[in-house]
């Protein structure tokens, strides 16, 4: 037996799935996934213009997540908290914060600055500080302001020290000075430019004659006989060592008397007793040669 139903309530069951379809569409096109898990986290924040529903959060310029409602925080004072949905694998160092900032494109951005120096993470529901730019620029005046204040007298010590140099007439003369250097700089450069355009041609063609020079004997040089006349030289050392082994040796005459101290003690002897033989011969002919007529 078929259920049958009632034109109403075709009517109600149809436009509650028409009105959770028209739910899941809108928030599909605001980039909020409502099948897919993710943490959530409320930013405290005193000023978050140009920050609307579905605006992008980033980490280090990677988005992780949108925001998903804001709300005023009647519990304090000033205060605006701005819902945030991350995906679910990631996790906020204690002690992080979020800056807001502002885009040309899509308008406000934020963007999580992780405290890495910190093991403990945030759990989903917790609150993050959030900085605008007025917040940070603030902040950044507070830090800067005493420093400007302190720097004021240096500063103005350092500006009257300016002032009585500048008008000291040693500074005048100085650069009366530079101007007569400089002028003195330009007319020696004129001369060198003119010395340099007369003799450059010259030193030019000098240089490019004893250029020519050098390759005209590299080509002799070249063809000459290096090799023939190398094999002379080695065979002429060779002949001299030869003649120097036969020298020392003692199976020749000149070896013998280069190397015989008993030959040449013989030969030494022999001529002097022939030198003594030619003045006794000389002093005393008559014993050697005797004159008889009959």
């Amino acid at each position: 037996m078929k259920m049958k139903f009632s034109k109403e309530a075709t009517i109600g069951v149809v436009s509650i799935i028409s009105l959770v379809l028209l739910y899941i569409g809108v928030n599909y096109l605001k980039g909020i996934n409502l099948f897919r898990p993710a943490n959530h986290y409320y930013v405290a924040c005193s000023n978050v213009k140009d920050v609307t529903i579905s605006s992008p959060v980033f980490v280090e310029g990677f988005k992780v997540g949108l925001v998903r409602s804001i709300s005023y925080d009647y519990s304090t004072t000033g205060k605006i908290l701005v819902e945030i949905s991350l995906e679910e694998s990631m996790r906020i160092n204690k002690g992080s914060y979020i800056s807001l900032e502002k885009t040309l494109l899509s308008g406000g951005e934020l963007h999580i600055h992780l405290n890495k120096y910190v093991d403990e993470y945030l759990k989903s529901g917790d609150t993050i500080e959030g900085r605008s730019p007025e917040d940070m620029m603030a902040s950044v005046q507070e830090k800067m302001l005493p420093q400007i204040i302190d720097l004021l007298p240096k500063l103005d010590s350092i500006l009257y020290s300016l002032q009585i140099l500048v008008s000291h007439p040693a500074l005048s003369q100085s650069l009366d000075h530079i101007e007569k250097t400089t002028a003195s700089l330009e007319i020696s450069s004129r001369r060198l430019n003119q010395l340099l355009g007369n003799d450059v041609p010259v030193i030019a063609s000098n240089l490019k004659t004893t250029t020519d020079n050098f390759a005209a004997l590299s080509e002799e040089m070249k063809n000459l006989n290096l090799k023939g006349s190398i094999q002379s030289l080695n065979l002429t050392i060779d002949n001299l060592g030869q003649t120097t082994m036969k020298l020392n040796a003692k199976d020749n005459s000149l070896g013998l008397l280069l190397n015989d101290t008993l030959l040449y003690n013989n030969l030494n002897e022999t001529v002097v007793n022939a030198s003594n033989l030619l003045i006794d011969l000389k002093q005393n002919p008559k014993r050697y040669v005797r004159f008889s007529l009959f």
